[in-house]
């Protein structure tokens, strides 16, 4: 503040004239709180996935300091005795990392490769679909998949490939050929895993894609077509480049997920003959930290596994930015 405003202020304060100019922020706060007023149905809506992420993303980062101690229950967290970096020292050191993260990386990468275009081939079809009562449809038959639980979908798979008396196996003999152990041979493990998410979650998948397609102009469509562009055309020079940033942002948050495959889907396809290739490190968690008790270990597994999806994350981020994409953040 220059010494004339002030000299100023000080003479206003003296004449008991209110001083509202020069307040730091005063017209910042009151734009905010007049953005907030008149868009508080939307923040309203947004109230229950702030509070899920704070509850159970945020508020349990608290219990990441069991991976650096020798947890015990009932001294909890604060009178259990500090070990350090004990527990990933012992964990890189064993063999079971190196089992762990080849499972875990080629799966991933399968995911990626076989199921990550799978939603886009799909809402790409549905978009040349003209007539709007069969394209609802169909939407609704592949959304289906998405609300059944993992234990119903790899039940459904087990009833079918079961080698005494599933359908498909019958279908092999009948046609003269030998049954398939589909659920315990280990070179089936992974594209059985990677056809059931593709059966569960690429219709739902499409709905991202979709709605980017919305926004695409359709003076452009019309002046392609006057140009002589087919269909493929179209979408190739058209639809791909639109819907592109929300593929990049798809693929990022798929890259942060790459050795989070998740437990529930894996446990329930393993068993003692096919662990060898399908035990990942979600179900390692599980095993070590509920099934034996090693809470901190676990913790220090699971504590590894984010911090690598984290470090996934930003490098692709600035790949994409270097690339002129946008990005998450």
């Amino acid at each position: 503040m220059s010494a004339s405003t002030a000299s100023k202020a000080v003479a206003a304060v003296a004449a008991g004239t209110p001083v509202r100019a020069g307040v730091p922020g005063g017209g910042t706060r009151r734009k905010r709180t007049n953005a907030l007023l008149k868009h508080r149905t939307l923040y309203l809506m947004a109230v229950p996935g702030i509070l899920y992420f704070l509850v159970f993303k945020y508020a349990p980062m608290g219990g990441l300091v069991v991976a650096f101690q020798d947890y015990l229950p009932f001294l909890g967290i604060g009178g259990s005795p500090w070990v350090g970096f004990e527990h990933f020292v012992r964990f890189f050191t064993e063999d079971t990392f190196f089992l762990l993260l080849r499972n875990t990386v080629v799966i991933s990468l399968l995911m990626l490769v076989f199921a990550f275009p799978v939603p886009i081939i799909l809402a790409l079809l549905l978009n040349e679909v003209r007539t709007r009562s069969f394209q609802r449809t169909i939407q609704s038959v592949i959304y289906l998949p998405h609300f059944l639980s993992w234990v119903i979908v790899v039940s459904i798979f087990y009833v079918m490939l079961s080698i005494d008396g599933g359908s498909v196996n019958n279908l092999i003999v009948a046609a003269g050929g030998e049954p398939v152990a589909f659920l315990t041979d280990p070179d089936w493990l992974r594209p059985m895993y990677i056809m059931q998410e593709i059966w569960k979650g690429a219709g739902w998948g499409t709905i991202v894609y979709l709605a980017a397609m919305t926004a695409v102009d359709t003076q452009l469509y019309e002046a392609a077509e006057l140009d002589g562009a087919n269909r493929l055309r179209q979408t190739w020079h058209i639809t791909l480049p639109a819907i592109r940033p929300t593929i990049i942002v798809m693929f990022i948050l798929a890259i942060g997920d790459f050795l989070e495959l998740g437990f529930e889907h894996m446990y329930l396809v393993l068993n003692s003959l096919n662990r060898e290739v399908g035990e990942i490190f979600d179900t390692y968690v599980y095993t070590a930290g509920i099934q034996n008790g090693q809470l901190s270990y676990a913790t220090a597994v699971g504590l590894f596994k984010g911090l690598v999806g984290l470090v996934l994350v930003v490098m692709a981020n600035r790949m994409a930015k270097r690339f002129g994409e946008e990005g998450v953040y």
